[in-house]
């Protein structure tokens, strides 16, 4: 069944126009200073239950475990075993101690004397420093 709908009443009726002439701005009084009613106070929220506490974020072991480094990296960073963080910190410090980032490129690392044979290069950069580590460690 297909019932006509009502047609749209017309649109309201246009507010007169304004005044060509515009009244001189009247001037404003001077604003009196209100004060403001204390807001409430706000009742005791329910008690809801005890959320899952998360547990700290344990390192992982395998990054923790001291490692024994080649004889060539010892030479570097010294023969004592370390965990790889730290064997990473102490190689970024000797590079940083003899500045042996390039001047140009900051992501690559020249090697110096005592480096070279640790890289196998005379340079590198410092995404592959990590893959090199690993090579001279056990």
């Amino acid at each position: 069944m297909a019932t006509k709908k009502a047609p749209k009443k017309a649109a309201k009726k246009a507010a007169p126009k304004k005044a060509a002439k515009k009244a001189a701005p009247k001037k404003a009084a001077p604003k009196k200073a209100v004060k403001k009613a204390a807001p409430a106070p706000k009742k005791a929220a329910a008690p809801k239950k005890a959320a899952k506490k998360k547990s700290a974020r344990k390192p992982n072991a395998a990054f923790m475990a001291p490692l024994t480094p080649s004889a060539t990296l010892a030479e570097v960073i010294g023969n004592k075993p370390l965990p790889r963080t730290e064997i990473v910190k102490k190689i970024w410090d000797y590079i940083k101690k003899n500045d042996l980032q390039d001047k140009k490129n900051r992501r690559a690392i020249n090697a110096d004397a005592k480096l070279k044979p640790v890289f196998g290069k005379d340079q590198i950069t410092m995404f592959e420093l990590a893959k090199i580590v690993g090579k001279h460690v056990k």
